[in-house]
């Protein structure tokens, strides 16, 4: 009987470690001395803001994008927010402003978002998984799922 009980002790404990999701790692932001030949640069927007507050509807969150960022990736942790802008090479980034819905922005918004983020577009416009949806009709993307 005791043998029972060990057994649905350690299934209990196997089962609930694995239901248990990690915490988001933190957006990676590009070093210094790689910024010149990435396709792709993440930096921190320095300017502080004000915490989040925590009401029923979302306050307008102002965005403090310098000029020729697209993307605005903000999380908060601790307490504090964080901006950090995505920035792309020219070519990528005339891709992104014409066709949002090409797979190398999308990369990027879903980077921000396994930090814990929400992205927005440097105009403060929020991209929302409605607005991903809305993308992957218009390219008609198709996503398998395996059970």
């Amino acid at each position: 009987m005791t043998d029972y009980r060990f057994g649905s002790l350690v299934v209990a404990m196997i089962v609930s470690t694995a239901c248990t999701t990690p915490p988001p790692e933190p957006l990676p932001i590009t070093k210094p001395g790689e910024t010149a030949g990435a396709p792709v640069v993440r930096r921190d927007i320095t300017e502080p803001t004000p915490p989040a507050v925590a009401s029923a509807a979302r306050p307008a969150i102002p965005i403090n994008a310098p000029p020729g960022i697209q993307y605005v990736c903000i999380a908060d942790s601790g307490g504090q927010r964080q901006q950090t802008s995505i920035e792309f090479t020219p070519k990528v980034r005339e891709l992104c402003t014409k066709h949002p819905e090409m797979a190398p922005c999308q990369y990027e918004r879903n980077v921000c978002r396994r930090s814990g983020g929400r992205v927005f577009e440097a105009n403060g416009t929020e991209i929302t998984m409605q607005t991903e949806a809305e993308y992957d009709k218009k390219v008609m993307r198709v996503r398998f799922k395996s059970n």
